[in-house]
């Protein structure tokens, strides 16, 4: 099992300078071998490989230009063409954008193979470096128990140098997974409340980066009235990225502990596919969702998930899960629901709903209700009907509908189909919640 450990590290003046010519030596070869590349194919149509442009970088190095690539380790200039070529792998393979330049205001990194590096005592050692390099190592297992295959250096906008160990776990060393506990739970995400569970626990609670991003906008103030080129307002730049640099760690902190605690407690977990980007449009909420990060919550969570054996059921966009009533009884659904309205009653049953809450609960229900449907149509083979062809449900296994198709106008498939007759247009509540 592999595992990256990132700690934070405190070169010397002497240190710091010659990390510094290594990384714009890795950048120098990356935008200068990009170049080549993009020439060699404008005018004979030639594609490159990793061979030829290693290469051409030896050939660099010998012209008198660029004499200085000879000065830092060659490991990294080298790791920079297997970067880039892996980059040009996936643009070919469609899962990537077409590799661009670099430019020097960019988080640009150097990696060490093994044979550029050593771990004595605790310490690391890099090629043509004297001294060793101070960090602070704070996870529980001792570095030199680890098998470390590479070693990454990065340095952050505010002058923080941080390094990335990429390290084998044995299986002593890899973290338990989390055992079964038969619970499902449906998470609504929110604005205010980071997000709200079906099962009526604790919410996740987002940090309160608001005093962070009040530190940040003075700063960035101050910053606005130095003079530019000068001292004072490269000073003032650091104090910003520092400031950017603290609240990106908040919530990333808050991100890992929230699903971690999700897929330990809970075998089942259902999301529903909000359009973030759309939501983004809307100038009076932009800065909250983006505060948030629920782009990066998915993301982890599919990945927890999926290492620990969990499941994850993102549910229709389109379903109306703040609008209709989580009654198993009921099942109602309102025609219009405002923004502003936190607590409803239903018209139907008289029951009270907080609108996150209610939201969980259908989110739950819909949830599995598509995994009871993925596996009858896996065990038992049923023949699809018109109403299972027109809803999709043999391309969307998800329930996915396309844009603009509300959910509740599409057909009930034969897994989804309701025990109630429906109640004024509205569809009943499934039996499975």
């Amino acid at each position: 099992m592999q595992r990256g450990f990132r700690v934070r590290m405190y070169p010397d003046q002497e240190q710091a300078a010659l990390l510094c010519r290594t990384l714009g030596c890795v950048r120098v070869v990356w935008n200068h071998v990009l170049a080549w590349r993009r020439e060699r194919w404008a005018q004979a149509r030639l594609n490159t490989s990793y061979e030829q442009a290693s290469a051409h970088l030896t050939e660099l190095k010998r012209s008198p230009e660029f004499a200085y690539l000879r000065e830092v380790s060659s490991v990294p200039l080298q790791q920079a063409l297997r970067h880039q070529q892996r980059a040009f792998d996936n643009f070919f393979a469609k899962r990537a954008n077409h590799p661009r330049f670099k430019a020097r205001s960019n988080c640009v990194g150097a990696t060490f193979a093994k044979t550029a590096f050593r771990l004595r005592s605790g310490r690391l050692h890099l090629a043509k470096m004297k001294e060793p390099l101070q960090w602070v190592w704070s996870f529980d297992i001792p570095v030199e128990e680890l098998s470390v295959s590479s070693v990454t250096i990065t340095r952050e906008p505010d002058g923080s140098w941080w390094v990335s160990l990429c390290a084998e776990l044995a299986e002593d060393q890899a973290p338990e997974e989390p055992a079964p506990t038969g619970r499902s739970v449906g998470v609504d995400l929110g604005v205010h409340t980071f997000g709200t569970l079906s099962d009526g626990a604790a919410p996740l609670e987002a940090p309160d980066l608001k005093s962070k991003e009040r530190n940040r906008k003075r700063y960035q103030r101050r910053m606005a009235r130095k003079q530019r080129g000068s001292k004072n307002r490269d000073k003032a730049r650091m104090k910003v990225a520092r400031a950017y640099r603290k609240e990106r760690q908040a919530r990333e902190d808050m991100l890992q502990k929230a699903t971690t605690r999700l897929v330990r407690q809970y075998d089942t977990i259902c999301l529903e596919d909000l359009n973030v980007r759309g939501l983004r449009k809307n100038r009076r909420m932009a800065g909250l969702i983006a505060r948030l990060g629920w782009q990066r919550f998915r993301a982890l969570l599919e990945a927890k998930c999926a290492r620990a054996g969990k499941r994850l059921v993102v549910i229709d966009r389109w379903e109306p899960s703040s609008k209709r009533c989580s009654n198993a009884d009921c099942g109602f659904m309102l025609e219009e629901l405002r923004l502003e309205v936190r607590i409803w009653t239903c018209p139907s049953c008289g029951a009270r709903h907080d609108r996150d809450l209610n939201a969980a609960k259908n989110i739950l229900a819909a949830g599995l209700a598509v995994l009871a449907g993925e596996h009858t149509r896996v065990s038992f083979e049923e023949p699809e009907s018109a109403a299972d062809k027109a809803c999709g449900v043999g391309v969307r296994p998800r329930g996915l509908s396309p844009p603009g198709r509300p959910a509740v106008k599409q057909e009930a498939t034969s897994a989804m189909r309701w025990d109630r007759p429906r109640n004024r247009g509205v569809e009943a509540k499934s039996p499975l919640l």
